[in-house]
């Protein structure tokens, strides 16, 4: 029996790649988050408009909106809500890593051409919300002239 004509592939190279294509996404997905959050201070573009919104969870694990300084409730998120949840997310950790607590509120602020930031004016945290597509940025938008609700 010859020993030499058998030839094993590596049982790791498949797992491998795929491993390093899932790390190469994350540190293209990381690279493009730091990229789109730009100190709020250089900002040149006038706002539209602007809102200052807190949100808060609900006995019942739902996002609930508050217009600042009133406190009325505005809107309520039912549901698993990921990419709201993960925005809020990113901008608590921002407030935690500065020992700044949840009752400060954020800027809901559109600029021209379609730019939606929510802006944290006690980190300078922001994130652009258009770049995540319609739905996303939607679900911020309607935010602009939303009135009072029985929560």
């Amino acid at each position: 029996m010859n020993h030499s004509s058998h030839h094993h592939e590596p049982l790791t190279t498949w797992p491998v790649s795929w491993l390093l294509s899932a790390m190469a996404l994350v540190l293209v997905a990381v690279a493009w988050m730091q990229w789109s959050q730009k100190d709020v201070s250089q900002e040149s573009l006038e706002p539209q408009w602007q809102r200052q919104l807190v949100f808060a969870d609900s006995p019942d694990g739902d996002i609930l909106v508050k217009d600042f300084p009133q406190g009325a409730v505005i809107a309520r998120f039912e549901g698993e809500q990921g990419f709201m949840r993960g925005t809020l997310r990113a901008m608590a950790r921002e407030r935690r890593s500065r020992n700044l607590g949840s009752e400060l509120p954020f800027d809901l602020v559109a600029h021209g051409q379609g730019r939606l930031m929510l802006i944290d004016p006690s980190t300078q945290y922001r994130i652009d919300l258009e770049s995540f597509g319609p739905t996303q940025l939607a679900m911020f938008a309607q935010l602009r002239d939303a009135q009072a609700i029985n929560p």
